[in-house]
């Protein structure tokens, strides 16, 4: 089953650092774009990250130099390092990535993680 797990949200101090994982079916992973978003309450999903099967990464302009988005082929896992933690980062955190579906393509969401950063 296709399917996208994220993990190691969690509370830290302004600051401080986290790196959060998502574990991808590798129907998932192989050969596609991985993509970081986050959703603070009343704000809209914004792209936080993407990384592409060949290690091209981008990044928004407010995590730039901070967060780094790697992916691990053997694993078939993307993460998110987190650094210099600011209280605007906290949010809850998903994994997305669009793979095809037989003729068409389809959007696949992690349940999310919620990052919270305390000033």
């Amino acid at each position: 089953q296709a399917q996208l797990v994220e993990s190691g949200g969690g509370l830290v101090q302004a600051g401080g650092s986290l790196r959060l994982s998502c574990a991808a079916s590798r129907s998932l992973f192989s050969t596609n774009v991985m993509r970081w978003y986050r959703q603070a309450p009343g704000n809209q999903r914004e792209l936080v990250a993407a990384i592409t099967s060949d290690g091209s990464t981008d990044y928004a302009d407010s995590v730039k130099g901070r967060f780094t988005i790697s992916r691990d082929h053997a694993n078939n896992t993307v993460y998110l390092q987190m650094n210099s933690l600011k209280p605007e980062d906290t949010a809850v955190y998903y994994c997305n990535t669009l793979a095809q579906v037989g003729t068409g393509f389809a959007n696949y969401w992690g349940q999310g993680t919620q990052v919270t950063v305390s000033s």
